[in-house]
């Protein structure tokens, strides 16, 4: 698996969109990494920069930012509602694939003591780049932020990492460091009072609020026998959260970093937010995710809020995200466009899905022309995804039903497990034609020498195991599907057991159809004892699926 790195700096500029495109140009010169995301704010006078890329590349293309970002940002002209301490405030690193949060946090170093040595620049590093725990929190190493740090950085415990022990007057100083996926979330409130969006932060915050005496906000500090100030927890755990009042919407919001979106997601902060404020007396009226997302943060979200209204959960993907924006009301300030947010949406390479992206009329004319591709084996993957189609439609008609309600979630489990399917057939589409034109490129290779014989050979027996292997996963997927349509027709909504039925037909027809791909293709093998193996398990797949056809059917019939 190719290592893959996320990086997220993040620059004290949000107005000037002349000085954002300088910077993400350079990120844009660097070959081996692509530009995700910028995401500028006004009222912050902040702008979040997200790209990927080889790790090589995403040090190359930080370093390239920072520099660009000292000389084009000026900080003692610097003013917004985000905290910060330098014209490149913060940027981490972010292991996405094929590398550990150690060797991320390597990379991390490599690029503070490059900084520090080349611009010039105070470098303290965080979270897992950071070895001193006194001083690994991004917060803590920020406080005092870009006006009291010239003072800070000569204190003996405050040297920095890499770089002069110098803050410097334009640029400030610079946080680097290596973390988990971090989620940038504010929940804007029927209100504009930061004394009050501070308040229901510190209800919610890991960190909590200061003990005190009588008084929760003029009170006298409680301490412990050592004479720290004692904290009250707040409710949500790997959160942190300040209140803040944003001039540009005229509200204030409630502005958190959730830390482990596995403890603490989206939707849950969401709620605890609505929560604290309605106890308080104040209404929360949407919210924005600053940056990208993780598509399965959007579809936990859906699930959620769709379990909270007792609805079926097995729904597509895309109702499912339409579902959580809705709930979480993040249209409310400027729209939502999943494809330029969700983080896999974004690296995603749709040419492997040409097909699926086709409308119906498209996809048959594709079909019927004299090209060889889209042919059965990609049809059968379809014909699969149609038959589970109707038994994940009867599975959430079923949740549904006027009386049933006390079965919603047997039915939505069911439709859950239709959706996987369904989903999984329709890569399939797409990849059994890609699998054929690979057989058909690798034909296609030079074969002048021995040597280019040989490899020419071995090439067009690779491809063709994989233009095997493809429509016999066709063959399992479609089988096991009929598992939701057997279960559909037993115990869902009787007025639609004749789709169920349908639903089986379109199985059958499918496991059939792909196996003819399967035998097919055999024929071009020499590794025999791998085709007589496959064709032996298709023939017992085969005539299993018939067998449980008839099963179904005779339900059906029996139904109607």
């Amino acid at each position: 698996m190719n290592q893959l790195i996320e990086c997220v700096p993040n620059f004290s500029e949000g107005n000037d969109l002349n000085i954002i495109k300088q910077i993400t140009n350079e990120i844009e010169s660097v070959e081996g990494v692509k530009l995700l995301n910028v995401d500028p704010g006004k009222a912050t006078n902040r702008t979040v920069v997200t790209f990927v890329g080889n790790p090589e590349a995403v040090v190359n293309a930080a370093f390239l930012a920072i520099k660009k970002a000292s000389e084009l940002i000026d900080m003692t002209k610097h003013k917004g509602e985000h905290p910060r301490m330098g014209a490149t405030d913060v940027c981490p690193m972010i292991p996405i694939a094929g590398i550990t949060m150690e060797e991320t946090a390597e990379y991390a170093k490599k690029l503070g003591e490059r900084v520090g040595k080349e611009i010039g620049i105070a470098v303290y590093l965080y979270e897992a780049a950071q070895k001193n725990k006194e001083r690994n929190n991004l917060s803590v190493i920020r406080g005092g932020e870009y006006e009291g740090f010239f003072k800070k950085i000569k204190l003996p415990e405050w040297k920095p990492d890499f770089g002069p022990v110098e803050h410097s007057v334009k640029s400030g100083s610079t946080v680097i460091g290596a973390r988990d996926f971090l989620v940038a979330y504010n929940v804007n409130l029927n209100t504009t009072s930061t004394r009050r969006a501070n308040s229901i932060a510190f209800d919610v915050r890991e960190a909590g609020r200061v003990k005190r005496e009588g008084n929760p906000v003029t009170g006298k500090i409680v301490t412990d026998e050592r004479g720290n100030p004692i904290s009250i927890p707040g409710s949500l755990k790997f959160v942190k959260a300040i209140g803040w009042y944003i001039e540009e919407y005229g509200v204030a919001q409630i502005s958190m970093n959730l830390t482990n979106i596995n403890i603490t997601p989206v939707h849950i902060a969401f709620d605890e937010v609505c929560k604290k404020s309605t106890e308080r007396g104040i209404r929360v009226t949407g919210s924005e995710l600053v940056g990208l997302v993780p598509l399965k943060s959007m579809l936990d979200a859906g699930k959620y809020f769709l379990e909270k209204q007792n609805r079926s959960t097995g729904v597509s993907e895309k109702e499912l995200i339409k579902i959580a924006v809705k709930s979480l009301g993040l249209n409310e300030l400027s729209p939502f466009k999943p494809e330029e947010r969700i983080i896999e949406y974004l690296l995603k390479n749709d040419s492997n899905f040409r097909l699926i992206k086709m409308d119906l009329t498209e996809f048959a004319d594709e079909t019927a022309s004299e090209s060889p591709a889209p042919g059965g084996g990609s049809i059968s993957a379809y014909v699969g995804s149609l038959g589970i189609s109707l038994g994940t439609m009867v599975a959430n008609l079923s949740s549904h039903k006027p009386g049933w309600d006390n079965r919603c979630k047997e039915f939505s489990d069911w439709a859950e497990k239709g959706q996987y399917y369904k989903n999984e057939l329709l890569k399939l589409v797409d990849e059994d034609t890609n699998a054929f034109n690979k057989i058909m490129t690798a034909f296609g290779l030079p074969k002048s020498s021995d040597e280019e014989k040989t490899a020419r050979t071995q090439a067009i027996q690779i491809a063709t195991k994989y233009a095997i292997e493809v429509p016999f996963k066709v063959m399992q997927l479609c089988f096991d599907s009929m598992e939701v349509i057997k279960a559909m027709a037993e115990i869902g909504n009787p007025n639609s057991v004749t789709d169920a039925g349908v639903g089986a037909l379109c199985a059958r027809s499918a496991v059939m159809g792909a196996f003819l791909n399967v035998k097919i293709n055999a024929t071009g093998l020499t590794d025999k004892s791998f085709t007589e193996k496959l064709i032996y398990e298709g023939s017992l797949l085969e005539k299993k699926t018939q067998a449980l056809e008839n099963e179904i059917l005779k339900i059906v019939n029996e139904k109607m």
